[in-house]
């Protein structure tokens, strides 16, 4: 079986990439440009994702297509119409590519999407559920929902099997942004006023989702369904403290600020974002996966966070 896998040399591509080898997949990983390319792994170079870029070179007897690549979520974009600058890549480039993947012969479409666009936060032991009506409220998570939308609608008018997962925040060795500031934090003993954060909040260990993607390249009751993934263990962000404090095999310093004051001063200082990620709900339930799947997270919270230990000492 032949697998495209766009975003190869991204975060989850590299190790996705190499997991399909190990795997014995014929996989053609795409980049920009050839300057990126890595040994040992055909590549075909198209240039930026738009709504014109032509795929033809890269589609060639593929089988099966992992979309990766996006114009990610970022702090503080400063685009103009950031609505605008993410429909280009995540919606246009999207479609795209899958219309030109059905006239190639391509048989299934795996599209990795974002929590997002269920929603921002929820209650309490209330998660997100693969069966909810979406609630994006950002210019990301809408864009990724309209990509979502077209996908299932071209799978309708011409048999394009798409499967559609909705990660929340992934982590793993090698991760950047947020998380690996978090654990950069913790290792080198900042004192962090998170010792009193009562909330719960799903992650996904980089494995985990490639473990999943690769049940949905082949599994007959994925097409043209939406699935939801994390490590099956939700954590509060002093718990979650904790055990990056021991993967790291250090003492964590954590003062027991009420979450309510930080919730304010976040507020007064502009930095409420900021407090949504570290005091707010966001939980999933992974249920339709485990079950229609026969799937479950092949590793632990912990596991995950000893892999992020190990690159940090790197």
């Amino acid at each position: 079986m032949s697998i495209l896998v766009t975003g190869a040399n991204g975060f989850v591509g590299k190790l996705l990439v190499s997991d399909l080898l190990k795997k014995q997949y014929d996989v053609v990983g795409v980049l920009r440009s050839q300057h990126d390319n890595q040994a040992d792994v055909k590549m075909a170079a198209i240039g930026e994702i738009t709504a014109v870029t032509d795929w033809s070179t890269a589609l060639n007897a593929i089988d099966v297509i992992v979309h990766l690549a996006a114009r990610v979520h970022v702090m503080n974009d400063q685009a103009s119409d950031p609505l605008a600058e993410f429909r280009k890549v995540n919606v246009d480039g999207t479609l795209n590519l899958a219309r030109q993947a059905v006239k190639a012969g391509v048989r299934r479409f795996i599209f990795v999407s974002s929590i997002k666009v269920n929603g921002e936060l929820t209650q309490v032991d209330k998660p997100f559920a693969a069966s909810d009506i979406p609630c994006p409220q950002d210019a990301y998570g809408i864009s990724k929902y309209e990509a979502e939308q077209g996908l299932l609608k071209l799978a309708k008018e011409t048999g394009l099997e798409v499967v559609i997962i909705r990660p929340p925040l992934i982590y793993g060795g090698g991760v950047k942004a947020n998380f690996a500031s978090m654990m950069k934090a913790v290792k080198r003993g900042f004192p962090l006023p998170l010792g009193a954060i009562n909330n719960k909040r799903s992650f996904v260990y980089v494995g985990n989702l490639i473990s999943l993607i690769l049940k949905c390249i082949d599994h007959p009751s994925a097409a043209n369904q939406v699935f939801l993934v994390s490590d099956g263990h939700d954590l509060s962000t002093t718990e979650l403290l904790k055990v990056c404090a021991q993967s790291l095999d250090v003492s964590p310093r954590l003062l027991p600020v009420p979450q309510r004051f930080l919730e304010v001063a976040a507020k007064i200082l502009g930095k409420e974002s900021l407090a949504q990620r570290l005091c707010g709900n966001l939980q999933v339930d992974i249920t339709k996966t485990c079950q229609l799947l026969d799937w479950e997270p092949q590793f632990s919270v912990e596991d995950g966070l000893k892999d992020v230990a190990v690159a940090l000492h790197s």
